[in-house]
């Protein structure tokens, strides 16, 4: 079988890259528009679109990239290894900005973190035998632990959980179910995660706060993730994780959806009977999700059941849409800035992740404050963006469009050069 090519696809994971590009990088974020913020619990924004999205997408593409389903040792160990690679990534961004390095500071320490980021990098993303990904695979992964949970003081409290986690352990159970089972049993097995998921997070009292609930903090993956996870969670919730451990299981079942709908994509009828049953499908996840929303509210923080079913819905009506236009109609002008963004995701994950901390650590004299320093971050925005703007919310999202111009002017000269950076 021909491995099709969806344009489409590639359009809607550069759609989804920019989008969080832009979330990602606002110049303040003390004035950001609420659109362009996480919902604060119960609800949907379009922030808390981008994550399903990139994990719905992965599984559009499972059945895409393996249209034969041939399943042997080979195969399994490219799954593991790809996915302990991207797993690898992920930690790194926790790590970067804990390094520490013979005692130096500012500029020296930068350059010696970037060299380690260089090099992590390289043995994670690089070209290499199937011996040598492992052994970097598994080594990388053995000095994370080893830091985090050796006694080392700089590391001690530093996070494991994260996005390339999640995705990686999603695309891991995703590829094998797709290599291993029918299509019965995935849905079957989508299923079962939902309402187990729901049964689990409303039915079981939670140690130490009582009665089930599913209240920031006190909900029962809060509790598995302060047991399993203590000292290594987000900072930002101290006593939880939102990538945390048992509200990965319900992220499963955005990547089964997205591979139900790649294996449509796979069938041999014709383009708009594909895109015929991609848009029922995902009206009757998005009509579904709405109705469990009344009983298990929509949430990313604690990926609710409801949220999975919302959020691949959007996803797949956004996607057939996209079909419909560009594979079907062929109408792709005004899309290529977006195939450009679409073809090079895992390079601007990786590198947006890296430079904002390494500009933090550039610093010198305040230019109006004496005897204050500032950082190059805050410096480019406050002096060289913000002062064109008199809202500061607008200011705000032209430093975030400002990042997004120069990763497309990079990311063009990759495209240019047949440049591909894959995990």
């Amino acid at each position: 079988m021909v491995r099709e090519r969806l344009i489409s696809l590639d359009v809607f994971r550069g759609l989804t890259i920019l989008l969080m590009t832009i979330v990602n990088n606002p110049g303040d974020w003390g004035n950001v528009y609420p659109p362009l913020l996480h919902a604060h619990w119960n609800g949907c924004t379009p922030t808390d679109l981008v994550f399903p999205f990139f994990i719905f997408i992965m599984g559009v593409a499972v059945p895409l990239a393996m249209p034969e389903k041939k399943y042997d040792e080979t195969t399994f160990n490219k799954i593991l290894i790809r996915s302990l690679r991207m797993f690898c990534l992920g930690i790194f961004f926790n790590f970067f900005g804990k390094i520490q390095l013979f005692g130096l500071d500012g500029i020296p320490l930068l350059i010696g973190r970037l060299v380690i980021t260089f090099a992590v990098g390289y043995a994670l993303m690089g070209s290499f035998s199937t011996r040598l990904k492992n052994i970097f695979a598994f080594g990388i992964l053995a000095i994370y632990l080893i830091l985090a949970y050796g006694r080392f003081e700089n590391y001690q409290d530093v996070r494991l959980p994260g996005v390339l986690q999640r995705i990686a352990v999603v695309y891991f159970v995703v590829s094998l179910l797709y290599l291993k089972t029918s299509r019965k049993t995935q849905i079957l097995t989508g299923a079962i995660l939902l309402l187990g998921y729901w049964a689990i997070m409303t039915l079981i009292p939670v140690p130490g706060f009582g009665e089930a609930n599913l209240e920031r903090g006190t909900n029962l993956a809060a509790w598995v993730d302060s047991i399993f996870l203590k000292g290594h969670m987000y900072h930002e919730t101290n006593n939880w994780d939102p990538e945390g451990i048992l509200s990965t299981l319900p992220s499963i079942v955005n990547g089964i959806i997205g591979l139900f709908i790649g294996q449509i994509l796979l069938l041999t009828v014709t383009k708009i009977q594909k895109a015929q049953r991609m848009g029922m499908i995902g009206t009757a996840l998005i009509f579904f999700g709405l109705i469990w929303d009344l009983v298990f509210p929509i949430n990313k923080s604690i990926w609710t059941s409801s949220y999975v079913l919302y959020t691949t819905g959007l996803a797949t009506i956004c996607l057939t849409a996209l079909y419909y236009i560009i594979d079907i109609k062929e109408f792709k002008k005004g899309f290529k800035l977006f195939v450009i963004w679409g073809v090079n995701p895992m390079i601007v994950f990786f590198a947006s992740q890296i430079i904002p901390q390494a500009l933090v650590l550039i610093r010198f004299q305040h230019p109006s404050l004496a005897g204050e320093q500032i950082n190059l971050l805050d410096y480019l925005y406050r002096f060289r963006i913000a002062p064109f703007f008199s809202n500061p919310m607008t200011a705000s999202l032209a430093g975030a469009l400002t990042y997004v111009a120069i990763w497309t002017f990079i990311l063009w000269i990759f495209y240019r050069n047949k440049l591909i950076f894959k995990v």
